[in-house]
């Protein structure tokens, strides 16, 4: 049995639970669930099932082997620095921290405690994006000269309300890419590189909080290919991400979680059989945060127990959760450079 602790009660720890519970054959266990609140602790016992305390008590507790970090993005570094102390294994969500000085600390206490950190970006284990990796590594699409990432998100003002931590600078790290775009942001980079210039702006248009609700960003990756990135929490009534990857011979675009089009310029040659396109994306979570599904996390903690068994490589480890963070710190840089700190 492997178990584990989910550290948050939010929306996202609510995926985590079913993610757990849709691994039993695997082993998985849900062993505690952590809370600053001990006015909670019987009423969020009683709905995930399973004992609820405080975090330092959830890492004192012998069947907790690998800790879910949902809680705010503020508190992933401090959190797991304290997991990977206690001997235990980490998945965090997205954002994994806010800088990349803290992203390396908890990427260094695991290596050192010889421990597994994963990052939350499940959409690498969807068979989709999987496949678009293994074509553009195997060179279907020639050589990449441009990319795209939209995200015409809604999150109203009643979802930054309801959460104090949500659209501030401490807790949250940004806005709209930070939150929302980086799943995206994350697929971008694992396909075309790390990008070695950024143009950017951004701005706070129609949300009352301390970061944006809309950025645009023009990015530039070591072969000269050049992408662009928007991210927007204000376009009612929500609409579906969407992202797309050309090359010389050929191109790629999805929405959602779908395929719009994969043409190649030679179909014969291609190392991937091309997949046929399918019927336009609901907006899911583009209008609301809920509409994510579980299918994804339950991938990740599938993933999680087959690494811990030696059978995988993590779906996103660490340094590559550091990737699309630092992307997105990149373009905030760029944005507000007099405000943004990349390091600390």
């Amino acid at each position: 049995m492997t178990g584990f602790g989910i550290v948050g009660s939010g929306v996202v720890a609510a995926f985590h639970r079913q993610a757990i519970l849709a691994n039993r054959e695997k082993g998985a266990r849900l062993a505690a669930v952590a809370s600053r609140d001990q006015r909670t602790f019987r009423e969020k016992s009683a709905r995930f099932g399973a004992p609820c305390m405080t975090f330092d008590e959830l890492l004192k507790t012998p069947d907790v082997d690998v800790v879910c970090l949902c809680s705010p993005s503020g508190l992933h570094a401090p959190q797991a620095l304290a997991a990977a102390k206690a001997g235990k294994h980490i998945l965090v969500e997205k954002p994994m921290a806010l800088t990349l000085a803290d992203a390396d600390a908890m990427i260094e206490s695991v290596d050192r405690a010889g421990l597994l950190l994963g990052v939350a970006l499940q959409r690498r284990t969807f068979p989709l994006f999987r496949r678009i990796r293994r074509a553009v590594e195997a060179g279907d699409l020639g050589e990449l000269v441009a990319g795209s990432v939209t995200i015409p998100y809604l999150r109203g003002q009643d979802y930054y309300d309801g959460d104090a931590w949500r659209g501030t600078r401490d807790m949250d790290g940004g806005g709209a890419l930070m939150n929302q775009g980086i799943h995206l942001v994350d697929l971008l980079v694992w396909y075309m590189g790390d990008p070695v210039e950024v143009l950017a702006r951004a701005g706070t248009l129609r949300r009352e909080i301390e970061v944006e609700d809309c950025v645009s960003a023009i990015v530039r990756f070591a072969n000269g290919a050049m992408a662009t990135i928007l991210a927007t929490t204000a376009a009612a009534p929500g609409f579906p991400h969407s992202l797309a990857v050309y090359g010389d011979r050929g191109g790629i675009e999805t929405e959602g979680e779908i395929l719009r089009r994969w043409d190649l310029a030679d179909p014969g040659a291609a190392k991937v059989a091309p997949l046929r396109p399918q019927d336009a994306a609901q907006a899911g979570a583009g209008a609301d945060p809920k509409a994510i599904g579980a299918a994804g996390h339950a991938a990740l903690i599938a993933n999680f127990i087959d690494a811990l068994q030696g059978k995988a490589p993590l779906a996103a480890d660490g340094r590559e959760g550091r990737r699309g963070l630092a992307t997105a710190l990149a373009v905030y840089e760029a944005a507000y450079p007099s405000d943004v700190k990349t390091d600390g």
